[in-house]
């Protein structure tokens, strides 16, 4: 009796030994006894019911070949740039995993592969060996938009406007294993470089999962994502980590979009927001419990993606027959994330005055220290933030003059910008001469204009004089000839 109560009381004190790992000063106390009993189960056992690395291959192959009107799947490809009736063709290089497993991904939308002025969101699973249920349900959600993409409307929103990145394993290799780290024994939620602390600072040293990652935001710019874990239930927020590596709250500057993105997905799930553990089924990582070198922080601080972490089952590797119901009760919550790049936030383009065409730049929010930075070919921007609120977007690009809006922010709002060019004293004088729209801009290059006209009447007037002065010197003859100029 006094071993079972001891190792009860070791139990719930290293409940915090969670999805996110590690030890922490978690106020939460989860109960893990089914977990460590499914721990030391039979490996086999666990995993039945589950699609192996191979079945998922075949799976995402599957889906790619019976939704190819609007999917297309990537992996280990060279990129190639391909520019033809004004269309922009491009694929990605993502890489494979430490024993080589191609880490397959799942774009869909009416364009899949083509570059457009929309937003692109990504959901990645398994960043974990042993939480696998996100490797099944992205691929639950594929299928789904796949046969519901004509008559639903949410879906339909998601394909026409939306470019959506699922990639169901992160870790094959760790899946593999029955283990949480990758083949090295890894935890790739720790391989990212941290804010606080110097660490992974050295890119080849890096997990190849954590490059290839890393590798796929340089190439796609993300407006927002989120990764599947499993071992409790809540959506989870930035900062994950603090300074001082205790446990408290520590928001990033956008703490109330994530908060609010946090809890959108929450409420719409079947039962994450009446958790009695986590309030409203949300936390800020670093007030459960500070983990440093982790994914979601990377996104936001050098991806300009804003990224949760969503823990959707209470038990890391639940039995299979579970799948179906655990699919069921995140199906609305994962759409409506998706959803939201389109149907929250401030977004639009930037372009030049001068020529009307697109100039890429950021967009910044006064009072929230964040940058967004426009796409390259199209200078499309998408801000997400909190509705109910009034802000000051600005519009920044090198070599021309910011401007700012204030709106009132509801529902998502279009707002794109037209910036004029900063110029030279030369460059206004000579286009005073072709430009006269009038405005304060044009009436001081015309004050200068005049002035120098006004400098060459004098120049003129003085050689008249002179001029004058010499015809009465050579006489009559000259004389005649010079009043008929004057004439």
């Amino acid at each position: 009796m006094k071993c079972s109560l001891f190792l009860l009381f070791i139990s719930l004190t290293f409940s915090s030994v969670l999805a996110r790992g590690g030890l922490s000063g978690s106020a939460t106390t989860r109960l893990l006894l089914e977990e460590n009993h499914s721990q030391n189960s039979n490996s086999v056992d666990k995993a039945k019911g589950y699609m192996s690395n191979y079945d998922l291959e075949q799976a995402v192959k599957q889906f790619g070949r019976r939704c190819s009107n609007i999917s297309r799947i990537y992996s280990n490809v060279i990129k190639i740039l391909h520019y033809a009736n004004g269309v922009l063709d491009w694929m990605i290089s993502i890489g494979k995993s430490v024993n080589g497993f191609p880490l397959w991904v799942m774009e869909i939308s009416d364009k899949p592969g083509v570059e457009e002025p929309e937003p692109a969101f990504k959901f990645i699973g398994n960043v974990h060996g042993d939480e696998p249920v996100g490797r099944e349900i992205t691929l639950l959600l594929a299928n789904w938009i796949c046969d519901n993409h004509m008559k639903d409307p949410l879906a339909k929103l998601i394909v026409e406007n939306v470019h959506l990145h699922i990639l169901p394993s992160l870790n094959p290799d760790g899946f593999a294993l029955k283990r949480r780290g990758n083949a090295n024994n890894i935890d790739l939620n720790r391989d990212f470089p941290d804010q606080f602390f110097p660490m992974n600072n050295d890119e080849n040293a890096r997990q190849p999962e954590t490059r290839a990652i890393m590798n796929w935001l340089r190439e796609i710019h993300f407006t927002a994502s989120a990764t599947l874990h499993g071992g409790a239930l809540v959506a989870n927020y930035p900062w994950d980590g603090t300074q001082d590596q205790r446990r408290n709250y520590y928001g990033c500057p956008d703490d109330e979009t994530f908060k609010f993105l946090a809890s959108s997905y929450s409420h719409s799930h079947h039962n994450m927001s009446l958790s009695k553990e986590f309030h409203e089924g949300i936390i800020n990582g670093a007030f459960w419990y500070p983990i440093y070198g982790g994914m979601q922080d990377w996104n936001y601080i050098h991806g300009g993606c804003l990224e949760l972490t969503l823990e959707i089952s209470d038990d890391k590797w639940p039995n299979a027959n579970e799948l179906p119901t655990i699919w069921e009760y995140n199906k609305i919550s994962m759409l409506n994330l998706v959803a939201s790049v389109v149907k929250n936030g401030v977004h639009g383009r930037i372009f030049s005055s001068d020529s009307g065409r697109p100039i890429p730049g950021s967009i910044t929010i006064k009072g929230i220290n964040y940058t967004v930075k426009a796409g390259r070919a199209f200078a499309d921007y998408y801000r997400l933030l909190a509705p109910g609120k009034k802000y000051e977007v600005i519009a920044s690009v090198p070599g021309y003059r910011s401007k700012s809006t204030i709106i009132w922010l509801e529902e998502a709002t279009t707002l794109d910008f037209i910036l004029d060019p900063e110029e030279t004293l030369e460059g206004n004088l000579l286009r005073s001469i072709c430009d006269c729209s009038g405005g304060v801009t044009t009436k001081l290059v015309w004050g200068y204009y005049m002035e120098i006209c006004f400098v060459l009447v004098i120049i003129a007037f003085l050689c008249f004089l002179l001029k004058r002065r010499t015809i009465f010197t050579l006489g009559k003859p000259r004389q005649s000839s010079k009043r008929s100029v004057m004439i």
